[in-house]
């Protein structure tokens, strides 16, 4: 984990001798005085003492709003303090919270952005226009857990997500948009009261938590429906849409139909299935105009042209470099692999894919829509839950695939650099721990 302050809003003082990092903070207009031990010991216990989904699996997850409640009164309640818009959905959400971004920004408007998980650096979850939450405020609020009432026990997502209401409060964003974490009805931003609401799609994912079927998992995605708040489905499934559309009308929430909106603007996110998240964020655009936020037609397509540079979101069909071609995305899920292997499909270029995934990825799912025209790199993710491609090699000795093993992603990517040939590409993926692991090795170098 690389420890970085952006330089262009942040004047930083670094003495090599003492390894101290001392810093002004123009928001909190005080100094603070750290080493950059104490910032990832800091860190560290946090993970340690607050289970965490990515990296624990199930048994972190802690279900119901009474923990976050508790946990949002003890620091004040932020949340009700900053106007908020909530999205929701299997894939897709990331995108479309920074597209929205993005284009909020171009309009003017200070904007707070909470996503999960970060790639490279903690601080990348929560954002405000664009630039990573800063460490000293991290630091600071990770000390305030320790003097938590003993009936207060949160989960690592929980205490991240009360971290990033306090900070979006304390920086007076104009709005806040937050990502839900895991499902909706039952996950912890849900106990905010949004402007308006969004489900992108349903799909299957965290099936052991959230059900087996894309409907029971859409009755939870819908969870996050509330009394009189505009819901927006961005879902093609008739099924699912109908769960969401019940809902609504259960709440007298307006349901506002995402796929019926006609558009053909783009977005620098290259991703085919961005097409789907644009008209999300149209339809989340109409319903802030409504609520007297001002937003032009130029502005957006200005925001939907410049996501990386406005929210310096990665991952999502990011292009690393182009000599050679060299591409990574983030979808994990059976949904989101089979949009990126359909992509993948198009490229009429001899692949070098290297992917990894955690231990409760159903690998013959994955082995079934695996692209032809390839070689393989299964790599090993060096997070806890990473699984190594030794406990599925039986799985695809019977694939017939040509396939090397890793065990870890750096060491597949430099099989494959060195393989790879005029006119080739190399592509990464299989889940957001690859991703990251590969970006923060390569991307500063």
């Amino acid at each position: 984990m690389r420890f970085e302050i952006d330089q262009e809003t942040l004047p930083i003082k670094f003495d090599f001798f003492n390894k101290k990092i001392t810093l002004y903070n123009q928001n909190f207009r005080h100094f603070c005085t750290m080493t950059k031990n104490d910032y990832q010991n800091e860190l560290e216990w946090l993970y340690k003492q607050a289970p965490n989904y990515q990296i624990d699996g199930k048994r972190a997850y802690k279900p119901g709003l009474q923990n976050i409640i508790k946990l949002c009164e003890f620091f004040g309640n932020p949340q009700d303090k900053i106007k908020t818009v909530h999205i929701g959905g299997t894939n897709g959400k990331g995108s479309t919270s920074n597209m929205l971004a993005s284009v909020l920004q171009e309009a003017g408007y200070k904007v707070g952005l909470y996503n999960s998980p970060h790639l490279i650096e903690f601080t990348e979850r929560i954002k405000v226009n664009g630039q990573n939450a800063e460490p000293d405020f991290v630091y600071d609020f990770i000390q305030k857990l320790r003097d938590l009432p003993a009936d207060i026990r949160p989960s690592f997502f929980e205490f991240t997500t009360v971290m990033a209401f306090e900070y979006f409060h304390r920086l007076n964003v104009d709005v806040a948009i937050i990502e839900v974490g895991l499902g909706g009805r039952l996950d912890a931003t849900n106990i905010i009261k949004p402007m308006v609401s969004a489900i992108t799609n349903v799909a299957q994912d965290h099936q052991n938590i959230l059900g087996d079927t894309v409907e029971e998992i859409a009755i939870q995605k819908a969870g996050i429906v509330k009394p009189n708040i505009p819901i927006i489905s961005g879902d093609e499934n008739e099924a699912t849409k109908n769960i969401i559309h019940d809902k609504a009308v259960e709440n007298n929430a307006p349901f506002i139909d995402a796929t019926e909106i006609k558009t053909d603007l783009v977005t620098d996110l290259k991703g085919v299935y961005q097409k789907k998240n644009i008209r999300v964020v149209l339809a989340l655009i109409s319903e802030l105009q409504k609520s007297g936020f001002n937003i032009s037609e130029e502005q957006v397509q200005k925001g939907l042209s410049n996501v990386h540079k406005n929210t310096n979101f990665l991952g999502r069909w990011f292009e690393f470099s182009q000599d050679p071609l060299t591409i990574c995305d983030t979808g994990h899920n059976k949904a989101g692999l089979e949009q990126v292997f359909s992509q993948l499909n198009s490229v009429d270029k001899f692949k070098h894919i290297i992917l990894g995934f955690v231990k409760d990825k159903k690998i013959d799912e994955v082995l079934e829509m695996l692209p032809g025209n390839a070689t393989y790199y299964f790599v090993k993710p060096e997070i806890k839950r990473g699984r190594h491609p030794n406990d599925y090699e039986h799985q695809l000795k019977k694939s017939g695939i040509s396939y090397k093993i890793f065990d870890d992603v750096q060491s597949g990517y430099l099989s494959a650099k060195q393989d790879v040939k005029n006119g080739e590409m190399i592509f990464i993926g299989g889940s957001n721990f690859v991703v990251g692991d590969f970006l923060e090795k390569n991307l500063q170098k």
